[in-house]
């Protein structure tokens, strides 16, 4: 790089969008000294891990469940280094109760290790070499993102981060580097267990948007292994809002400003370099340019490829650079939409010692999402997202976007979302008492919804999906070609949650810092 953009400390790092990616990346960078600005479409900080009250319920918008809490967790580190401290949470056990079509009693994902592989080998006998190869490969890889590895690399102190954090255990994980888990499960003669298959694709489908046929099998060992300790998956106290709350206070604290209500239209460059940004203020409608010394995107790089000023006046091989990630970005296939019920009940409703996350898949053969699966999560009693004696029940499926923006009029979307919601809510009552006057409050959000409160492309949720094409060192790198310019949240490595977008933005911060920003 070799303009003044780096050490130009008259301008900013602007951050678009204030999820957990962009509120992360913020307030590091504002922890090391650097001036920040955050600028986000939404009423409140959070993205898809924001919270909204109806009627005195919280309900979270999209994540409830985070991990990374305990000691050595990405949360753990990165609450450490900004001073602040970890909002309260409890672990989730189980972490999440999965109903099979017709089965009335539960797979139950305990915390406990040896309490999980007696329910698992009750479940699914037979299958414990795959559970013990899983395990092999989690703790191969754990010791080796615990050194800090960027990936993919983009430039030599990318390479030399990468080498640093390979340790004799990482050769072991290179013989499945580019196995899915439904190749293992055909090794192990395990691909016609059903029960086994579809309990897989269902959790994956949760951590890794794709089911066990694409998955890569590196990523599914750490997805799966997480829920047991000493790692876990923590249901926090008040709502999911207290992250974004958190992240905030040290941004404002160290300096660093977040406008809500503003747009970023347009990354601008200039000279084949990032030099700013075009905001709307959505309550004034007013526009101008705010000049950069570099841009984090906390955004689906579906959004990034039509917000930048693509430059055209660089050497041939940027050129090629550019047009290579453009293209990769307009080939990938298409991530899921959401479509979530949100019902504040009477906690009679819920039956006896209920999970606080649980799973439902209703008929075989159909697919894992449009309905026919829900995720669910239930409020406990004095956790701050409801009154005494009431509950929050919120039950998301992954949906195709596509249908939701076909219809051809406003009445026509609200008869497709009415009949979602019926449906789901029929299913749900399987489960719970949702009888006439159960339920208190009652709201939906479809795809267009999400594009709407976040910005998201179609209301994309969860990232690309993590197959072989698109984890670890071929995943989407925090470095664009564009210089200045970075994407941080659940398109890069390594994934959803937030737990993988808080590493993201840790990992861009290192690189911005490395570089001089």
């Amino acid at each position: 790089m070799t303009s003044t953009t780096a050490t130009d400390v008259s301008r900013p790092i602007v951050v678009i969008g204030a999820g957990i990616g962009g509120l992360t990346t913020a307030a590091l960078l504002a922890r090391r000294g650097r001036s920040v600005k955050v600028f986000d479409l939404a009423i409140v900080p959070g993205g898809c891990a924001s919270t909204f009250r109806r009627r005195g319920f919280t309900f979270e918008v999209g994540a409830t469940q985070v991990a990374g809490l305990e000691p050595g967790g990405i949360h753990h580190r990165i609450f450490g280094e900004l001073g602040i401290e970890l909002p309260a949470a409890t672990p989730c056990d189980p972490a999440c109760a999965v109903f099979l079509p017709g089965e009335t009693e539960p797979i139950s994902v305990w915390r406990d290790p040896d309490r999980w592989r007696a329910e698992r080998q009750r479940q699914f006998p037979g299958s414990e070499p795959f559970w013990r190869l899983l395990a092999d490969l989690f703790r191969y890889s754990w010791e080796f993102q615990a050194g800090d590895p960027v990936l993919p690399p983009g430039n030599a102190w990318d390479v030399v981060q990468l080498l640093k954090a390979v340790k004799p255990s990482t050769l072991l994980t290179a013989p499945h580097a580019f196995s899915t888990v439904g190749d293992l499960l055909q090794r192990l003669g395990l691909a016609g267990d059903r029960r086994l298959k579809t309990f897989l694709d269902m959790q994956l489908k949760l951590y890794s948007q794709v089911g066990a046929d694409e998955t890569a099998l590196l990523y599914a060992a750490t997805a799966l292994g997480l829920s047991q300790e000493p790692f876990g998956l923590y249901h926090l106290e008040g709502s999911m809002q207290v992250l974004s709350d958190r992240l905030l206070e040290s941004l404002t604290r160290d300096g660093g400003q977040l406008q809500m209500r503003h747009r970023v239209e347009r990354i601008i460059t200039e000279n084949g370099e990032t030099t700013g940004v075009m905001v709307r203020n959505l309550k004034t409608d007013e526009t101008w340019v705010e000049p950069a010394a570099a841009v984090v995107a906390n955004v689906p790089i579906q959004n990034l490829i039509e917000m930048v000023d693509w430059p055209s006046d660089r050497p041939w091989f940027d050129r090629l650079a550019t047009d290579f990630y453009r293209s990769r970005a307009e080939k990938l296939p298409e991530p899921s939409g959401a479509f979530v019920v949100y019902l504040g009940v009477d906690r009679a409703a819920l039956p006896a010692d209920c999970p606080p996350h649980l799973q439902f898949l209703y008929d075989w053969d159909g697919p894992v999402g449009e309905n026919n699966s829900l995720f669910v999560s239930v409020s406990r009693e004095g956790d701050g997202r409801a009154s005494a004696g009431m509950a929050t029940i919120t039950a998301s499926s992954f949906v195709d976007p596509q249908p939701w923006y076909r219809c051809r009029d406003r009445s026509e979307y609200e008869a497709l979302k009415t009949r979602y919601t019926e449906e789901a809510i029929g299913k749900l009552g399987r489960y719970f008492q949702l009888d006439s006057g159960a339920i208190v409050h009652c709201e939906a959000a479809t795809p267009r919804t999400f594009e709407d409160f976040t910005g998201r492309k179609f209301g994309y949720v969860g990232g690309l999906g993590m197959r072989v094409s698109t984890f670890g060192p071929f995943a989407i790198g925090n470095r664009t070609p564009v210089p200045g310019l970075w994407l941080v949240g659940d398109s890069t490595h390594p994934g959803e949650g937030t737990a993988g977008t808080s590493y993201s933005a840790l990992t861009t911060v290192r690189q911005m810092t490395a570089a001089g920003f």
